[in-house]
């Protein structure tokens, strides 16, 4: 499996309100969308991304205008090239002021979407602008989170950065392109457990082949969330072991869709 990672899904109450939102303020355009029975989805990305850029999937279920947010959710983190500029211009165009890069020692900063969902900005020459550096996903055993994604996937650490209450370590597949999405589990040293809430999704992993890769899995002893045939041969689904599911799909960069279906 090249095991990239193809995007990150969160849940939203008014998904035309939230394209509008990450168009106005992120630039982004919308890649492709699929009104099904019941929800809708739209793949959002910057303008002219690359191939290994992951991409924002917005999931909008009919009749629930709002989401919780579980505090296993962390956030996804887009990259700019000026913090302070990049922070200035989100708020003077109408984001809410949450956390500056001042506050945050300077080194990142912090916006919240209409969801809720937080996004922080952080300052990188790779990949587009505001295109998704990682996802942040908090776990109860940082041993256990490592393995899983060390064995399972055949990820390795390319970061670590530990404080005196919580570590964060950073994993992505193997020789990954430098403007790839990386995963940050964080880890904090208090034992605590986390709620997942409805907004956030999964994780997806692009594969080189869907039935192949998940009977590796399998083998690999992954708890089974929904095998392919459950998903009509289109997709599947694992989870590691804080129960954060993990989507795998196989993309066809020149198909006329970006769904499987």
């Amino acid at each position: 499996m090249t095991g990239t990672l193809d995007h990150t899904m969160m849940r939203v109450g008014d998904l035309e309100g939230s394209i509008d939102w990450y168009r106005t303020h992120f630039g982004y355009e919308l890649k492709d969308r699929y009104d099904g029975d019941g929800f809708s989805i739209a793949y959002l990305g910057p303008e002219g991304m690359g191939d290994e850029e992951a991409m924002l999937e917005l999931t909008s279920n009919e009749g629930d205008d709002e989401v919780e947010i579980g505090d296993a959710w962390g956030h996804i983190a887009v990259r700019v090239r000026d913090l302070e500029s990049a922070y200035e211009a989100l708020i003077e165009g109408g984001v809410e002021d949450y956390r500056d890069p001042e506050s945050c020692g300077g080194r990142y900063a912090f916006v919240k979407d209409p969801d809720g969902h937080e996004i922080e900005l952080v300052r990188r020459e790779q990949g587009s602008r505001y295109s998704i550096d990682h996802t942040m996903i908090r776990v109860e055993d940082a041993d256990e989170a490592l393995g899983f994604w060390a064995r399972k996937f055949e990820y390795v650490g390319v970061g670590r950065w530990e404080a005196d209450t919580f570590a964060n370590f950073y994993v992505e597949p193997r020789g990954a392109a430098d403007e790839a999405m990386s995963v940050e589990l964080t880890y904090n040293y208090d034992g605590r457990s986390y709620g997942d809430g409805d907004g956030w999704g999964h994780l997806c992993v692009r594969v080189d082949d869907l039935h192949e890769d998940y009977e590796r899995l399998v083998l690999r002893e992954v708890p089974e969330d929904r095998d392919p045939a459950s998903c009509n041969d289109l997709y599947a689904f694992v989870t590691d072991p804080d129960g954060h599911e993990i989507e795998l799909l196989e993309r066809d960069p020149d198909a006329d869709s970006l769904f499987p279906f």
